[in-house]
C-alpha cells in the first residue's frame, strides 16, 4: 500500500499581537507594514512555551484522532529552526511525553522552514523500508517554531509560532502521498550563525531568486512527473513567509484563490516557520473529501523546497476529525497583547539575573 498521513494534529499559542502594535513602538505605520505583508496579526508563545512544548501538544493531538498505541511508532523527526536546546533533541522529549519510547530512531531536523517537510520525507522512506532493515508500523513527522524576529525588524511582524503533526504509516491512510521530490541550491537568502539571538536576511532577495524560483520549480517538477496540471487538483498550498507570497506563486502557477483559501493561515496567525505549510496541509485536511487531490510545496531557506502530490482516501470519512481542535479553531482563539508583554513573553527584556 501506499504510505501517507495516518492522522494530524496542530497547536497554535492563545497569543496575538497586531502590526499595529508593533509598529507604534517603532513609530512605523504597523497597518500599511501588515497590509503589504498580507499578516493581520501573529501567534506569540506564552513564557512557558517552546517549540518543544508546542511539538509534544501537536502529538498528543494527533493522538487523540487515532486508535493507535504510540508504542507503535518506530520513528520521531522534529523539524524547527528553533530547538530549545542546542545540545539535546527534541524528539526524544516528544517521545517520552505521549509515550512512545523506546523508539527504534528520533532525530531533529534543521532546514529553515522546510525541515518538518524534509521530516515527511524521512518518514515515508522508513516506513517503506525493507522489513530486515528497519520494520516499523508508524513514524512521526512534526514541524514546530517559535521563530524570532528582532525588534523594529520587518520579521516582527510575521515570525510567530505554531506546530504540526503527522503520523506517517501505510494502514487507515486517509491522505495517501503519492509522489514526493525536492529542489534545493545554495541560496543564502536567509541565516542566522551559531550564538546569534535573531537571524538577518537579504530582504528582496528573499523573493524572486530564492522563494519563488526552488516553489515554482518544485511545484512544476511534481506536476511533470504526475502528469497532472492545476486545474487537476481541488487544493494547493505552498510555505506562508507572508499572506502574500502563496497568494503570488498560486496565480504564478495557475492556481485559484479558492484553491488555496483553505490553507492560507498566515494572514490570522503569522508564519509559523517549520509548521508553516504544514499548518496549511492540515487546514486542508480539517475540510477534504474522498478522493480530493492536493499539492503542497514548502520551502526553506539556503535553500529548497520539497513538493507532494497527495490523494484524500475513503478513510477520511471514518476518521474523526472532531477529536482535536482544527486549524480554524485554533487561529479564532487569539488572545491580544500589547508589545511590553510581548517583549516580556519573548524574553526581549528580561528580569535582573536571567
Amino acid at each position: 500500500m501506499k504510505a501517507g498521513i495516518v492522522s494530524y494534529g496542530i497547536y497554535i499559542p492563545r497569543y496575538r499581537i497586531t502590526p499595529a502594535s508593533i509598529g507604534a513602538v517603532w513609530g512605523q505605520d504597523g497597518n500599511s507594514m501588515g497590509k503589504a505583508l498580507g499578516i493581520e496579526s501573529k501567534s506569540v508563545p506564552a513564557p512557558d512555551e517552546d517549540a518543544a512544548t508546542i511539538a509534544v501538544e501537536s502529538a498528543r493531538r494527533m493522538l487523540r484522532r487515532v486508535r493507535v498505541d504510540p508504542s507503535r511508532i518506530g520513528a520521531i523527526f522534529v523539524g524547527s529552526e528553533s530547538h530549545p536546546y542546542a545540545v539535546k533533541p527534541t524528539a526524544t522529549i516528544v517521545g517520552e511525553a505521549i509515550g512512545a519510547t523506546p523508539v527504534m530512531t528520533a532525530a531533529d531536523f534543521e532546514f529553515a522552514c522546510k525541515a518538518g517537510t524534509a521530516a515527511i520525507q524521512a518518514c515515508l522512506g522508513l516506513v517503506h523500508m525493507d522489513d530486515n532493515v528497519m520494520p516499523m508500523d508508524y513514524a512521526l513527522a512534526i514541524g514546530s517554531d517559535t521563530s524570532q524576529g528582532a525588534p523594529g525588524n520587518a520579521l516582527e511582524y510575521s515570525a510567530s509560532a505554531g506546530g504540526v503533526s503527522f503520523l506517517i504509516g501505510k494502514d487507515d491512510v486517509i491522505a495517501k502521498i503519492d509522489h514526493s521530490i525536492s529542489i534545493t541550491t545554495d541560496t543564502p537568502d536567509f541565516w542566522r550563525r551559531e550564538g546569534m539571538k535573531y537571524p538577518s536576511h537579504a530582504e528582496r532577495f528573499t523573493g524572486v531568486p530564492a522563494y519563488f524560483k526552488h516553489v515554482e520549480m518544485c511545484a512544476s517538477k511534481v506536476m511533470e512527473n504526475m502528469g497532472t496540471k492545476p486545474g487537476d487538483y481541488d487544493y494547493a498550498v505552498f510555505h506562508q513567509p507572508n499572506g502574500k507570497f502563496p497568494v503570488n506563486v498560486a496565480r504564478k502557477l495557475g492556481f485559484t484563490s479558492e484553491k488555496i483559501a483553505p490553507g492560507l493561515w498566515t494572514p490570522r496567525i503569522g508564519n509559523t516557520y517549520s509548521a508553516s505549510m504544514m499548518m496549511g496541509l492540515a487546514g486542508i485536511l480539517d475540510v477534504a473529501k474522498p478522493n480530493d487531490l492536493i499539492l503542497g510545496v514548502s520551502y526553506g531557506s539556503g535553500a529548497g523546497s520539497d513538493g507532494f502530490h497527495i490523494e484524500i482516501t475513503d478513510a477520511i470519512e471514518d476518521f474523526n476529525r472532531s477529536a482535536s481542535p482544527l486549524v480554524a479553531d485554533e487561529a479564532g482563539l487569539g488572545m491580544d497583547i500589547d508589545y511590553a508583554t510581548y517583549l516580556k513573553f519573548r524574553k526581549k527584556i528580561k528580569m535582573e539575573g536571567e
